[in-house]
């Protein structure tokens, strides 16, 4: 096998008892050696890397490729402020796209809006013509329909609301074209059936992206069709990222009938764990809290939906477990992650040792919180949920004390924490992430000081929760540090983030990566 000796005078390499060096020596892919032991063996092939810095490839804990690449393709109204803003994109779209094509996507988000209105049917209708229009929240948990779509749905004022879900309706009863949570489900198949554009080349074009923000490897939160696609990349030579495939629990029979099991795959597609929902979202007032939300929309009180009833997610989770699969579920409000935790403890107390995460755990009761370490629970966090949504929090709680996006207080009580994006939610640019973690500042500044400052976060943290801890979220001990027996890759970047964290943590933001490694192979170069 050749071997490649690359140089550069600053490489982070996340191990503690050597933290950089200034030469890796790969082989087949990986480290075998550092430093002079490095430079003093045989090198078949020298690299100087660019950049002011080389640090490991970073792992995006909690991702949804499928629709980060589908988004690519579609209206985008996330920038929109107001509801005739967004109206105006869209109709701009339906002008330049196929005749016929269903509308999804969307990434709409009326807290934003002059006038924060959740929209309706007729709205939708106004701008869209013959076709179907299904449109996502940013968050993922609303769907603004168009009465079209509600008509070939099915959808009338007679149509009860599906466990896990609501469908929003008017003063007459009439559904608005809202729909909450499980509700969603019920419009799907409109927008996956043959009339929808082939994924692969949509997820081709989304791993070009991800690989040119220094991602190296993903965990996957999306369904079957992704998982096909990634299989068939893979197969043909094309999958440069790594992927750790989750499967979604509509699914779980379908894995336990193929026999997958958590870890199965090679070093480049492995089979992950299986996603569940306890609650919703913040934004779509669907998070489960344990008390009623601020300002509660349509004059009610409401603490948000409780997506999986808590027996039937007991039940679902033992099953995967039984199977060899681990588990991850959704959890924002509190009451949801109070929930989780305990279908958790139930599982370790019935000797379950299979790995467990609690997917954004974003408010959580402080009590709850040694919880996570004693029943040996991952709290798998989004740091620019934080920034996105700190304005939001404080305005829908309200004064409680929770420990919200609370990086410090888990890290404390000894939780292990992974950091990811919720792409298309967030931005999937990992340094935006880190930059959140360290200063809890907006790209504008605000606010200074950072938001509840006192949950902030040193660097080396944060990179280690976007790296190592990511990784064995999923069972991965062998990528994220970059020592002897441990996967190349790594990226160059045109900065130097540790000197920045104490002169100016606000740039880290502005990092760009100039090359991309996995495996020792270049994978992005920056043109």
């Amino acid at each position: 096998m050749s071997r490649t000796l690359f140089r550069h005078k600053r490489i982070w390499t996340s191990d503690p008892s050597s933290p950089w060096t200034d030469a890796l020596l790969v082989e087949n892919g990986r480290v075998v050696a550092v430093g002079s032991d490095a430079r003093d063996g045989r090198a078949d092939e020298v690299v100087d890397l660019p950049g002011a810095l080389v640090m490991p490839g970073l792992h995006d804990a909690h991702i949804h490729t499928e629709w980060v690449a589908r988004d690519l393709a579609e209206v985008d109204l996330r920038e929109a402020r107001s509801l005739e803003e967004a109206l105006d994109r869209i109709r701009d779209h339906v002008a330049s796209s196929p005749a016929g094509r269903p509308l999804s996507s969307g990434r709409w988000n009326s807290n934003r809006w002059a006038v924060q209105v959740q929209p309706d049917r007729r709205a939708l209708d106004s701008v869209t013509g013959d076709r179907v229009a299904v449109l996502d929240s940013v968050d993922g948990h609303t769907v603004w329909a168009n009465s079209l779509a509600l008509q070939r749905a099915g959808i009338t004022r007679d149509t009860p609301d599906p466990v896990g879900g609501e469908i929003v309706r008017d003063a007459d009863g009439e559904p608005t074209g809202i729909l909450r949570e499980s509700a969603q489900r019920l419009v799907d198949p409109l927008i996956e059936g043959p009339d929808a554009e082939p994924l692969r080349p949509l997820l081709e074009r989304c791993q070009d992206w991800l690989l040119s923000v220094g991602l190296t490897s993903i965990t996957d939160i999306d369904g079957e069709d992704a998982r096909a696609a990634y299989l068939a990349m893979h197969q043909e030579g094309g999958l440069r990222l790594r992927v750790t495939k989750c499967t979604r629990d509509g699914d779980l029979e379908l894995a336990i009938s193929e026999g997958r099991r958590s870890g199965q795959g090679d070093d480049r597609f492995r089979v992950g764990p299986v996603k569940f929902f306890s609650d919703g979202a913040l934004g779509s007032h669907t998070a489960h809290m344990t008390e009623p939300y601020v300002g509660s929309m349509a004059g009610h009180e409401t603490c948000g939906i409780a997506v999986t009833p808590y027996p039937t997610l007991l039940e679902r989770v033992r099953m995967c477990l039984d199977a060899g699969l681990d588990v991850i579920t959704h959890a924002i409000g509190d009451e949801a992650n109070r929930l989780v935790l305990d279908a958790f403890q139930v599982m370790r107390e019935q000797g379950h040792r299979g790995l467990l995460r609690i997917e954004h755990a974003q408010h959580v009761r402080p009590v709850d919180i040694p919880r996570f370490r004693s029943l040996d629970i991952t709290a798998s966090m989004q740091p620019s949920h934080c920034t996105a949504d700190l304005d939001l929090a404080d305005d829908i709680i309200g004064p409680r004390r929770l420990a919200s996006y609370a990086w410090r207080s888990f890290l404390d009580a000894g939780v292990r924490v992974a950091f990811g994006s919720d792409a298309p939610v967030e931005d999937p640019n990992p340094f935006y992430g880190l930059h959140a973690a360290v200063t809890r500042r907006r790209a504008d500044g605000h606010p200074i000081g950072g938001w509840r400052p006192e949950e902030r976060i040193t660097l080396d943290e944060a990179v280690h929760a976007h790296t190592v801890m990511a990784h064995e979220s999923v069972g991965r001990h062998d990528v994220g540090r970059l020592r002897p027996g441990q996967l190349a890759d790594f990226v160059c970047i045109d900065r130097d983030i540790w000197e920045l964290e104490s002169t100016d943590p606000m740039s880290i933001r502005d990092t760009r990566v100039q090359q991309t490694w996995v495996g020792g192979v270049l994978a992005f170069e920056q043109d």
